[in-house]
């Protein structure tokens, strides 16, 4: 019994270091030049990361040591992985300001990790308060893909910019779909159904491009509800 309760424990958390891992070998990916197989590691460090809580939920091996440590493997997955990433790809030319832009995106994702850790249990699962890490994360990987696949210089300072705009989303009050506590009925899981299965069929003909959008789609998503949600209350004023 003892046993079980202590593998219960242990195995979400092996799931969490094996992010942890992941992120540190794309870190000196990136630092090589490697920048095709650093954004793989973070995207397998997102994978880690999902199947860490669940396993700790199906397992009941949730505990405060494994939330802690959740935190700390997401700021080192999505914080500063990503960070290097863009900074060894597209950062290193811009001298000061591509410092700047990777060190305010660590500084203001820990800051968002921190205030999701103390405000998670007053706020509605079903929605994020500021942009989640991972989501930011996963935005500013796969546009510096779009930009090592195509060629596009252009886009290099666009880049930058976007990690800071990302940073002040991930400590905004902008509010973003969780997607944790969605109730269907048989009629919305089929329509879920086709879209997944469009979706999965998008990623396996491009998968970069494919999660480029989806990314894109989900960090505006915050400040286009908000600015919805004023002119639906102007309205409602009137």
């Amino acid at each position: 019994m003892n046993r079980q309760i202590k593998l219960n424990y242990i195995l979400p958390n092996l799931f969490t270091a094996a992010s942890i891992f992941v992120a540190v070998v794309s870190i000196i990916n990136a630092s090589k030049g490697n920048f095709e197989r650093a954004s793989w590691m973070i995207i397998l460090s997102l994978i880690l990361d999902g199947l860490d809580g669940k396993i700790a939920r199906l397992t009941k091996g949730t505990s405060k040591f494994g939330v802690e440590f959740d935190s700390l493997a997401d700021i080192v997955a999505f914080g500063a992985a990503p960070a290097m990433l863009i900074y060894f790809q597209i950062g290193a030319q811009y001298g000061k300001f591509g410092v700047l832009a990777v060190a305010l995106y660590v500084v203001l994702g820990a800051i968002r990790l921190a205030r999701f850790n103390i405000t998670t249990a007053k706020n509605d699962p079903n929605i994020f308060i500021g942009l989640p890490i991972p989501a930011a994360a996963l935005f500013l990987v796969s546009l510096s893909q779009i930009d090592r696949i195509y060629n596009l210089n252009f886009l290099e300072p666009v880049i930058l910019a976007f990690a800071l705009i990302v940073g002040l989303l991930m400590v905004s009050n902008f509010r973003y779909l969780a997607f944790k506590k969605i109730s269907l009925n048989k009629r919305v899981s089929f329509k879920v159904l086709i879209v997944l299965i469009l979706l999965a069929s998008l990623l396996y003909l491009a998968p970069i491009e494919t999660l480029c959008i989806f990314f894109v789609i989900y960090v505006f998503s915050g400040p286009v509800r908000a600015v919805y949600a004023l002119k639906r209350g102007a309205k409602f004023k009137k």
